[in-house]
């Protein structure tokens, strides 16, 4: 009980009331307008589409749209998980995604239940590893839109040329909207895989990591571009978790007389599962080259400013960890549909 007015306490100094107010002004001045000329926008366009058995215009998916986003939102303030400025951003990511694709809602859910609750395990250890560590992991306006912004840019386009609804998998007939669910499914499946690999490894792991760009280079844990066995293996199951909620969630809402005349749906698991171990080697290869690491003498930890009484590790400070998580995330939502394609049914 004192914990949690202890922690109370805590989030009523980082937000101040008047902060928090600003949210339902937000949504009432701004957002509700917005979305419904979206909402409208997609009705609109979905009448000159040449398939319309898909198309979901219903004025429930717009409520759920507008809502959900809110209540996830105001979880991760409660939980520290995310800031004000995270938390706004991440409801316009939660909001168009749900818009477009219930697919896209879930694995946007599963990242980011799945990746707080990473960041938070064991979160002792890791701020004797890590200079910047924040406990909780508290993630703000920048982390949001380099995790999910990827996502959320693609889901536009998507709503853009097709309008609401979930479509099989199939890129034969449905190519276009084939290629961005495949692209979308990347983007979330390498920050998934990558953020499990990082909080998770680092503390379960019993080996020292290996630079990816040297693999005979042992590097202390927290060097940017250090990898082991055990991370790429936790990467892989971060995307191959979002591949399967994005399998279940097709399943689940397209009706059996669809599926029968599309290709098979199964491969969106191991696709997932591709897309959480490319994203992390592309986020490790770009973390071991562009990123410095150095080992702080005095604290003993892993810093990324290079300063007097650091001890240099590797890479140089060309660019931030998210900078690299915002180009790994892209990389992979270009690469994985191409991919995808050669061994689609």
């Amino acid at each position: 009980m004192k914990g949690k007015l202890e922690e109370k306490l805590q989030y009523t100094q980082l937000v101040p009331k008047s902060k928090i107010l600003l949210t339902p002004m937000l949504v009432g001045v701004f957002i509700v307008p917005v979305s419904l000329l979206l909402w409208i926008f997609g009705i609109l366009s979905s009448q000159f589409l040449p398939d319309q058995d898909f198309v979901d215009a219903s004025p429930l998916r717009w409520l759920i749209a507008l809502s959900l986003p809110v209540v996830v939102s105001y979880r991760g303030l409660l939980k520290q998980s995310l800031d004000l400025s995270g938390a706004i951003l991440g409801y316009f990511v939660g909001f168009i995604l749900t818009l477009t694709n219930y697919a896209f809602l879930s694995g946007l859910l599963v990242f980011f239940l799945s990746s707080s609750w990473a960041t938070r395990y064991k979160s002792d250890v890791k701020k004797l590893l890590e200079e910047d560590f924040k406990k909780g992991g508290q993630r703000n306006w920048i982390q949001v839109l380099c995790n999910g912004g990827v996502a959320a840019y693609l889901a536009f386009i998507y709503y853009i040329e097709g309008g609401s609804g979930e479509w099989p998998i199939d890129f034969y007939t449905y190519h276009r909207r084939s290629w961005l669910t495949i692209a979308i499914l990347g983007a979330l499946s390498c920050a998934n895989g990558d953020t499990w690999a990082s909080e998770l490894a680092t503390v379960l792991s019993k080996e020292q990591p290996r630079l990816i760009t040297s693999p005979g280079t042992v590097v202390p844990k927290g060097t940017n571009g250090g990898v082991s066995l055990l991370g790429l293996a936790i990467s892989a199951v971060g995307g191959l978790v979002i591949g399967l909620t994005f399998y279940v969630v097709l399943l689940l809402r397209i009706d059996s007389y669809a599926l029968e005349r599309s290709a098979d749906q199964w491969p969106l698991i191991w696709t997932g599962l591709v897309g959480g171990l490319m994203g992390s080697l592309i986020d490790s290869l770009l973390g071991a080259i562009f990123q410095y690491s150095g080992l702080d003498a005095e604290t003993g930890v892993i810093t990324e400013t290079p300063r007097a009484g650091v001890q240099h590790i590797s890479g140089i400070p060309l660019l931030d960890n998210h900078t690299v998580n915002l180009l790994s995330s892209f990389c992979t939502a270009v690469i994985l549909p191409e991919l995808a394609q050669r061994w689609w049914p």
